[in-house]
């Protein structure tokens, strides 16, 4: 999904005040600051539409290691109460986007472009920067007089360039291009200020600065000769010869120290470099780079060929490729993970299931062993377990839609409707989908099934959601 790359636009141009159902209507932004909660609810609209697009990634393991290294970044940052998601656009251009709210975006092209794991926390840095100095409300604020039902052709033709990327441009053309012209110097002082904030947060976090210069330098070479053939990320984000510089500076005043790259940065790549291409491809590739000791990382080489092997069916020789993997990688949870999907994959349940087990003894926080370990107890048939599973992570991890999904998911095969709809509600409800979560719960209430404290409880949650629903059209924020 190519033209999604013009979503940063979005956030610094747009307002989706015209896309229908639950998205917010602000008024006249230049009489009045943006709060952060108008912010939220306007990151988490945007976000609906991401997320209903193919190219959005909710593979777990990634969003779980970015999550990880963002939150890293965010605890060194001067506003750390803002609260950040980072997710995942399948997209081989090289760029990250920053949403009102909180919501930062990075294409798969940027993780596998990145020369190390300091030059993607730079990136990320520089987003959070965007969002922590509050750019987009105070860029809406600085133009006076501009409407938000002026903005919404530019949201739309952002957001329908996802599947027409010509329509999408001519549209940008006709109604904001004097506009975007008009405030394309005050960006480019974003960008400068988001720099400063970045580099700080990348050096408090305790990685390599001179990964944040590396990596836009590089970038900026790539426009040397042609403009037409610079990233994306350069697109969106001015850049010039003078932050760079900036940069460089800021880093030599620096002692200098080296900081290795995290095994999950390289698996993760490996993660997906498998997935790129064709399975035979992905085989070839990570054969040759062991062959000829052409990788980063000799363990991700390995991943990757394992991955790329169960893709291809080859199970035999991916589970001989497990066992050099895990002497390379002792103990280390994406293994155990990939190990436990070799083993589905050639009708070893059994395996599978005692892999999983085993692995939630040593890596009880990740996350994605859970999923996939509940959604293996659904696929043998044991229902209640999974249940069991997921709501003792529910007990202390009250805000993970993914758990009331799958919560979801043991309720419609156990054919317990009432709480099969609750659950869906909460997960609604913690995408930012308010309306769904109305919606699911008045499904609940018509279910039939549950006794008088289930039906109770859907009814007092009812009225909660409903009151928050109409305090947020009073206040303007729906």
């Amino acid at each position: 999904m190519k033209p999604i790359n013009l979503i940063f636009a979005l956030a610094l141009f747009a307002v989706p005040a015209a896309l229908g159902q639950g998205l917010p209507d602000l008024g006249d932004v230049s009489q009045s600051d943006m709060s952060p909660l108008q912010e939220r609810r306007i990151g988490e609209s945007v976000m609906r539409e991401i997320r209903a697009d193919p190219s959005y990634s909710d593979d777990p393991e990634l969003a779980e290691y970015l999550n990880s290294l963002g939150n890293k970044l965010v605890a060194a940052s001067p506003d750390s109460r803002q609260e950040f998601n980072f997710f995942l656009i399948l997209d081989p251009q090289v760029n990250a986007f920053a949403l009102p709210g909180g919501f930062i975006g990075v294409n798969s092209g940027l993780l596998l472009t990145a020369q190390s794991e300091s030059e993607l926390a730079g990136v990320l840095a520089h987003e959070i920067g965007h969002v922590v100095q509050r750019h987009f409300a105070r860029m809406l604020v600085a133009q006076k007089g501009f409407q938000l039902t002026s903005l919404a052709a530019l949201a739309i033709a952002i957001l329908t360039a996802r599947s027409n990327a010509q329509v999408s441009q001519a549209a940008i053309a006709g109604a904001q291009a004097s506009y975007v012209q008009s405030s394309l110097n005050f960006t480019r002082a974003n960008e400068q200020e988001a720099d400063r904030v970045g580099f700080r947060i990348l050096e408090k976090s305790g990685f390599d600065p001179e990964g944040m210069p590396a990596f836009f330098g590089r970038m900026l070479r790539a426009t040397r000769f042609s403009d037409t053939a610079a990233p994306s990320y350069l697109r969106t984000h001015p850049l010039t010869t003078d932050r760079i510089a900036d940069m460089e500076n800021r880093a030599q005043n620096l002692p200098y120290h080296q900081v290795p790259d995290s095994i999950e940065f390289q698996l993760m790549r490996a993660k997906l470099k498998a997935a790129q291409d064709s399975p035979q491809e992905s085989v070839v590739f990570f054969e040759d780079s062991l062959r000829e000791r052409k990788y980063l990382s000799e363990a991700a080489s390995r991943y990757g060929l394992v991955a790329a092997l169960i893709r291809a069916k080859a199970y035999p020789r991916a589970g001989k490729e497990l066992q050099a993997l895990r002497k390379a990688v002792p103990a280390n949870a994406a293994v155990d993970v990939l190990a436990a999907q070799l083993y589905f994959a050639s009708g070893e349940d059994a395996a599978a299931l005692q892999t999983y087990r085993d692995a939630l003894r040593s890596h009880p926080g990740y996350r994605a062993l859970v999923y996939d370990y509940a959604n293996a107890l659904l696929r043998t048939r044991q229902p209640e377990e999974a249940l069991k599973l997921v709501e003792s992570r529910l007990q202390y991890s009250v805000s993970d839609y993914r758990l009331y999904e799958l919560q979801a998911k043991c309720y419609s095969v156990l054919d317990k409707r009432l709480p099969q709809h609750r659950a869906l509600a909460e997960a609604y409800y913690r995408l930012g989908n308010l309306q769904g979560a109305i919606e699911q719960l008045v499904l609940a209430q018509k279910s039939g099934d549950g006794d008088f404290y289930q039906q109770s409880s859907v009814d007092a949650r009812l009225r909660e959601l409903r009151s928050i629903d109409s305090e947020m059209r009073k206040e303007g924020r729906r």
